[in-house]
């Protein structure tokens, strides 16, 4: 029976056919050989080529395997490796990562095997035994049935690594380009197969039980700003996050001491002060960097907050966070101006003054959003200007209310412009948050709120960054005002006060720190 292939190169038509369970990936020989005995055994039995509740069980135990695996020490130990060919510093890194007694030997058989995997021809006898060799390093002799999965599963994750990785890599090096956008233009997977286990519809194209699919993400990507080189849900690479961090460290490309804040095991936790004080003592307190709240500078100054109106006491209070010996970075609010380059000099007069990064808001003061392409110039402005300051680029659809369904693609091309992070205040949901984290390559922010959910579960989700926005200004007017209420009313009061000679020493300044990359 002769079956019809049925071309994808729309962002929507692959998202729907990503999700739609009747399509799935080309299965594997019906026969899949001995168990751990070659190339077809390991595709039958890895969950990148299942589908259904076989895909789901098997999809689950390689999250376990990733799970032991931190980021931000696979980031660390591939730039500190041995130099050499991509593909084995990727393979070695994790290999060892993984527990595999020879990472230099696994990191040969697996590049064998890796054009095996993938392609649809027999594999040779040598593919076949690089297989055997990986199984024998990743599980003792004999091995249960059990073992020999998760074998396939380590071996899987290491394939996978091999080739999208390493083609990242070589996308991206030898120039500057933010990863986000190398994503986009050069994307390391470029088209998706799938088949149709049984009859279904498509983007109003019927497709019968037994046709092949095939989904062009590079002609996608090159119309939708949000790139599906990870896929989509519900089979978003679960090792996503792994490869960016592989792929980060064999770039090497500059990274300050602020940025470098933003790749720990745990997130982030920014909390923002209102002027030198209440910075110094955050510092002194632990936290690894503050920001400003604008409500704060501006409700200081008796000015409002969101209306451009506080430029000067802004750079005034970055001149005085600057004598400190703490990493700083400022919410200038949209920037003070719509011109790109007004905002860049802004920018670069803020980073003279000791700042390591900046908040960049796309909302207006009138409770409108700033045309994604307005605040995208403004965010290339600034990285072109001043590269080494961290820009995190908030958008304001959540926080107002108002054309939600464009956070994903304002975070897209804030991203690809140069953004070092994004901000999605006033979004607290788990499921929109989780979404996000799945596409992003830099981090996401989340302002924290006493009902959203806690440092723990935003950590769970993907968030790099927590905010604290104005609380910590609100509970402090809170409780002056509580404070005097209550000696002026005769009621009792013992909230903990820090003593005169406390406040006194934190104006004794002992410089900030330079040499941040």
């Amino acid at each position: 029976m002769t079956h019809t292939m049925h071309e994808f190169d729309r962002s929507a038509d692959i998202e729907a056919a990503l999700a739609d369970p009747a399509l799935v990936p080309e299965p594997p020989a019906a026969d899949g050989g001995p168990a751990g005995a070659g190339v077809a055994w390991l595709r039958a039995t890895v969950a990148r080529f299942s589908s259904g509740e076989a895909h789901r069980r098997r999809r689950a135990l390689v999250e376990a395997e990733l799970a032991r695996l931190e980021p931000a020490e696979l980031r660390r130990a591939v730039g500190a490796g041995p130099e050499g060919e991509v593909r084995v510093r990727v393979v070695r890194t994790l290999a060892e990562a993984l527990g595999l007694p020879d990472s230099g030997a696994a990191a040969a058989d697996v590049i064998v095997v890796a054009g095996a995997c993938f392609g649809g021809a027999e594999a040779t006898v040598a593919e076949d035994g690089a297989v055997a060799r990986l199984v024998a390093q990743c599980v003792p002799v004999p091995a249960d049935e059990v073992a020999l999965e998760a074998a396939a599963h380590r071996i899987g994750i290491l394939v996978q690594a091999c080739a999208a990785t390493a083609a990242l890599v070589e996308a991206a090096a030898g120039s500057d380009v933010p990863l986000a956008r190398v994503l986009r233009e050069n994307p390391p997977v470029a088209v998706m197969r799938r088949v149709a286990a049984r009859a279904t519809r498509v983007a109003g194209r019927e497709i019968a039980e037994g046709d092949g699919v095939l989904l062009d993400l590079a002609t996608a990507n090159r119309a939708h700003p949000v790139p599906l080189t990870f896929g989509a849900p519900p089979r978003v690479c679960p090792g996503r996050a792994h490869a960016l961090a592989l792929a980060d460290g064999l770039l090497q490309r500059p990274r300050t001491a602020f940025a470098r804040l933003h790749d720990q095991a745990t997130p982030l936790l920014l909390p923002n002060a209102w002027d030198y004080a209440s910075a110094a003592l955050l510092a002194a307190r632990g936290f690894r960097a503050v920001g400003t709240t604008s409500l704060g500078v501006a409700a200081a100054a008796g000015l409002p907050d969101g209306a451009a109106a506080t430029v000067e006491e802004t750079l005034a209070l970055a001149r005085r966070l600057g004598r400190g010996s703490f990493l700083f970075t400022v919410d200038v609010e949209g920037g003070f101006s719509d011109d790109p380059e007004e905002v860049a000099e802004l920018a670069g007069r803020l980073h003279d003054a000791g700042a390591a990064g900046i908040n960049l808001e796309d909302g207006r003061a009138d409770g409108s959003l700033a045309p994604a392409e307005l605040h995208t110039a403004k965010v290339a402005a600034v990285k072109a200007a001043v590269p080494e300051l961290f820009v995190n680029a908030r958008t304001d659809t959540y926080w107002l209310g108002r054309q939600e369904e464009e956070t994903r693609t304002r975070l897209a091309v804030y991203e690809q412009a140069g953004a070092d992070g994004v901000f999605v205040p006033g979004l607290s949901d788990p499921d929109g948050i989780a979404a996000l984290t799945a596409t992003l390559v830099v981090p996401l922010n989340i302002l924290y709120t006493p009902t959203g959910p806690t440092v723990t579960e935003l950590a769970a989700l993907g968030v790099r960054r927590i905010s604290l926005g104005s609380l910590l200004y609100r509970n402090a007017l809170a409780a002056a005002v509580t404070t005097a209420s209550g000696i002026r009313d005769g009621l009792p009061t013992d909230p903990p006060a820090l003593s005169y000679a406390e406040v006194q020493a934190l104006g004794a300044p002992t410089g900030r720190p330079r040499g941040a990359m």
